[in-house]
């Protein structure tokens, strides 16, 4: 990088890009990884979706990590917002139900009914 113009162009490339990832995306994976979410597992949870993601071929779909959800009680806790869909709060989330919670819910379409712990309201 030579001059501040290059600079400029670069982040100009990058933010459309990055506006061109997010508008091909069908939704997002939310998994809370605040210190009571990761002692009760939340590690294993987001591994387990980002591995399931990649075995059934989903590659729009963003997985994320955030803070407490302040759902401490029913770590691990993932969050799935599909667009067009109320967002999902699942609990209890370990390895097993987060492979379910991609097939079922981000592949299927199907909310898993008996992991949710809050659903947002339309």
């Amino acid at each position: 990088m030579k001059s501040l113009e290059e600079l400029k162009r670069i982040k100009e490339q990058t933010l459309k890009e990055m506006d061109l990832r997010q508008a091909k995306e069908r939704g997002k994976v939310i998994v809370a990884m605040g210190t009571c979410g990761i002692a009760a597992g939340a590690k294993d949870a987001l591994m387990a979706i980002i591995d399931e993601l990649e075995k059934v071929d989903i590659h729009d779909v963003k997985v994320v990590q955030s803070g407490c959800m302040g759902l401490c009680d029913k770590e691990p806790t993932v969050e799935v917002a599909m667009k067009d869909q109320p967002a999902v709060i699942y609990g209890d989330v370990n390895d097993a139900n987060a492979r379910r919670i991609v097939r079922e819910h981000v592949q299927g379409g199907n909310v898993v009914a008996d992991l949710v712990i809050k659903r947002e309201n339309i």
